[in-house]
């Protein structure tokens, strides 16, 4: 799992790149905090990610848990069709507000993804 950071505004805007497995959980949450700044929100844009599993799903919620005890959420962009299998099964969808594209998402933080991509 590769991951590519940008803070804008008080987003943290993470590009996952690979697979959201067990055996990358924790350096991926790890790696989230320790980029986080000051910034409130975190985007992930999941355009990039080919799969994901129970543990990968629980990483996201753990994210999603830290961000609401400093005011903050985690919003998610760009699911792919097989990773989407995975949150449509579990109804894991109903916790994140999911958007088709990065710049939606963006926008509905207030901000505009101005990083180059």
């Amino acid at each position: 799992m590769n991951y590519r950071f940008d803070i804008i505004g008080n987003v943290l805007k993470v590009a996952l790149d690979g697979r959201l497995v067990a055996a990358c959980t924790e350096d991926f949450q790890n790696q989230v905090l320790a980029h986080r700044q000051n910034a409130e929100n975190i985007l992930l844009d999941l355009s990039q990610m080919s799969h994901i599993d129970s543990s990968g799903l629980g990483s996201l919620v753990f994210l999603l848990q830290k961000a609401q005890t400093w005011n903050g959420t985690v919003k998610l962009a760009c699911i792919q069709p097989r990773p989407r299998i995975i949150f449509d099964i579990t109804k894991v969808y109903r916790v994140f507000d999911i958007y088709d594209t990065v710049e939606a998402a963006m926008e509905s933080f207030g901000t505009r993804d101005t990083s180059q991509n």
